[in-house]
Order: structure tokens, then sequence, then C-alpha cells
């Protein structure tokens, strides 16, 4: 599979200056690791979801805001075939693992929920948990997902579903050691 660059490191290079924001005190405020995020607003790394959501918390911006290309205040149709606008995301921690991400909503200005799907390959290696504000809705569309919660562990099977905190430490990954799970996101972030 091709993946496009993603161009969000940019953006939030963009904002973080536009907003007269150190790139300490941003650190300092979301807590990931400089190497990192240096490579981040270069586009030589990917952001996982967690840091993401800490990151426009600091900017005070929408999520949809660094991945949008464009907006409508009406009604928006996605359509099946429409994939544009996917991205990748990894742990920064070396786990070996990828999350294709297609939002559904992206085009959708001035909303309060991000929806996406969500394709999560096996991981290999440790995992990390991670944690942002905010409440998410998952449901298992393909394959079985593992939700780590706090220090509990849920298997998801296709038609299941989770509703939690997201402040709560959690991590979200394939049960399988072979094959990827497709899950259906729903996450809200409160302004």
């Amino acid at each position: 599979m091709n993946i496009e660059p993603t161009f969000i490191g940019k953006k939030i290079k963009m904002l973080r200056e536009a907003k007269n924001i150190s790139v300490e005190d941003m650190l300092a405020r979301t807590g990931i690791d400089a190497e990192f995020y240096k490579l981040l607003e270069e586009d030589k790394e990917i952001p996982a979801l967690g840091d993401l959501i800490k990151i426009v918390r600091v900017l005070g911006v929408r999520l949809g805001m660094l991945m949008d290309d464009y907006q409508d205040e009406g009604p928006v149709i996605h359509k099946a075939e429409d994939v544009s606008g996917s991205s990748v995301m990894r742990s920064r921690n070396g786990v070996s693992r990828k999350i294709t991400y297609n939002s559904l909503s992206s085009r959708k200005g001035n909303r309060h929920m991000d929806t996406f799907t969500l394709d999560v390959t096996p991981a290999i290696g440790e995992i990390s948990l991670s944690s942002h504000e905010g409440e998410e809705f998952l449901y298992v569309l393909e394959g079985e997902a593992q939700i780590s919660y706090g220090k509990e562990k849920y298997i998801l099977k296709v038609g299941d579903s989770i509703y939690f905190d997201s402040i709560v430490p959690h991590h979200i990954g394939s049960a399988s050691d072979t094959q990827s799970a497709r899950l259906l996101a729903v996450i809200y972030m409160p302004s």
C-alpha cells in the first residue's frame, strides 16, 4: 500500500509558531520526547493518535484541523470509495505497528466529534498506553481487537463495541498476532 505524506508535522509547526508556543513549552505540556517531536515537525515521523490529541489541546484547535484539507458547513457524505486523506500512525516507542486512519468527517467544519475507520496491524514488541481528554467509542468491523484500558484488557469481536473515557491510559490493537482488525472510531474532545 502506498502512503502519501501527511504534512501533519508542517501544520503543527505552523500553528505552534503562529500561536507563539515554543518547542520547549509544547514538550512540557504534552510529555512528548524531544527528538521524536523534532522529527515530527519535519514530517519524518508520524504521530500516534494520543500524541496528536495532546498537541491539538495545546494548540487550542480541533484534531480535524490537522487532518482536513477543506471544510463544509452542511451535511457531509463520505462515499465508500473515498479513501483520500488516509494517514498512517505508529507508536513512538519502537514498537512495529501501523494504524491506517481514514477520516469519515474530515470535510465537516465546526464538528465536535471525529470519526474514522482504523485498520490496526498486530503489534510486535511492548505496547505503551496513552491518554488524552475526551471520550472514545470503538466498534469492531473486521477481525478481533484488543483494547487495553488502565490495567484491564478487553477482546472485542466483530459487532462488539466499547465506550470509554480516554483520560484513562489505553491502547487499541489487533488481538491477533497475524491478522489486522478494522474498527469504527468516534472520538469526542471537549472544547
